[in-house]
């Protein structure tokens, strides 16, 4: 019986995870060129094994990656480092937050309270700083309010908010170059904040560069549309500016998205005087009269209708006006030349005796 004869090839194949690899098949002529089905098994068993452990380790390390993330991004990287399982600095910082409930209500007394025993826990409570820092600047003790605003600045690893408000509040104590080195600051951290683009226009207006003012100011109402303070900022400029519809056109808005309540005096004054230069009297008295309404410890809206009155020639409701001004702040009414037109009692009677003539 005539040997066998064995027919040897090698052929290259791709496994299943896509690795070419050299085949060698060992066949007799009259077999079927197809491999049998225990060879491939016999071929393939060992790479699939391979491969699955593969993935299984794969995915093991997708999954501690994905809840090691998760616990960073919750947690925070500045509060896992500084708080960690420290009693007293989750004490400070749940007083802090305390605290800054009560500020929000308006109860400085308590947050001031709570502020102080949150520091005593732990002296490197940033939100314990900020807190006292406003109280203290609410007192009127601006110093002690800087240092502490200071400190929290450090201590939160110059975050931008803080950074803004420490510049606005060196603007308001004169430290304009300081004001200035906050908002670059809180610039290059981010430029999309409202309060770092109006400290930055408060500046450039202090510098009487009021057209980059005005660009500041427009960025951050961009960003902001309902800044009313801004808008008065803006209103101001272009009041100086004799831009009278401009000041309107800049605070339509502001009425309309703002309660009576919350609206700022200055609104309805800077509406009144541009009514006024207008030639629009009656409605530059209403919102004077929308004014002493909000403010009746004012002298301003007093003096205005004053001045109104006097153009028209009625010097009775002149007089009458001054003499309001006169008892809410009689240094400014003397100091601005008003008390010339006020009227004595005998002066006001014998003029309302004529008016009544007249109307007869």
């Amino acid at each position: 019986m005539a040997a066998k004869t064995v027919h040897r090839s090698t052929r290259c194949e791709t496994n299943l995870f896509g690795v070419r690899q050299s085949v060698t098949m060992h066949c007799p002529h009259h077999s079927a060129l197809i491999p049998s089905p225990c060879f491939l098994s016999k071929l393939h068993l060992a790479p699939i094994m391979e491969g699955r452990a593969w993935l299984r380790r794969s995915l093991r390390s997708l999954l501690i990656a994905t809840l090691a993330a998760c616990c960073v991004s919750g947690l925070g990287c500045r509060t896992i480092r500084k708080i960690g399982n420290n009693g007293e600095t989750l004490g400070a910082r749940r007083l802090s937050r305390s605290g800054m409930e009560f500020m929000r209500q308006g109860q400085w007394d308590q947050a001031e309270h709570l502020f102080q025993e949150a520091l005593a826990l732990c002296k490197t409570d940033d939100r314990a700083h900020r807190g006292l820092s406003e109280a203290y600047w609410k007192r009127d003790q601006k110093d002690a309010a800087i240092k502490h605003m200071e400190t929290a600045v450090k201590l939160s690893e110059q975050d931008p908010r803080l950074v803004v408000r420490l510049g606005q509040m060196y603007f308001d104590v004169g430290r304009l170059d300081d004001a200035e080195a906050q908002a670059k600051i809180a610039f290059a951290a981010q430029r999309d904040m409202a309060d770092t683009w109006v400290l930055s226009g408060d500046c450039l207006s202090a510098r009487h560069n009021r057209d980059e003012a005005l660009a500041a100011y427009h960025r951050a109402l961009a960003l902001q549309p309902d800044f009313v303070d801004v808008k008065m900022r803006v209103a101001e400029i272009y009041l100086s500016d004799e831009q009278y519809d401009r000041v309107l056109a800049t605070l339509d808005r502001a009425e309309d998205e703002s309660s009576f309540a919350s609206l700022p005096t200055r609104v309805h004054m800077l509406r009144g005087i541009a009514m006024k230069n207008l030639g629009r009297p009656e409605l530059a008295i209403k919102h004077f009269a929308k004014a002493k309404l909000q403010s009746p410890e004012m002298a301003e809206p007093c003096l205005q209708i004053a001045s109104i009155r006097l153009s028209e020639g009625d010097t009775i409701a002149a007089s009458q006006e001054i003499a309001e001004a006169m008892q809410l702040n009689e240094g400014l009414v003397v100091e601005s030349g008003w008390s010339k037109f006020l009227l004595t009692p005998e002066q006001l009677a014998a003029q309302k005796a004529d008016q009544d003539r007249k109307l007869r």
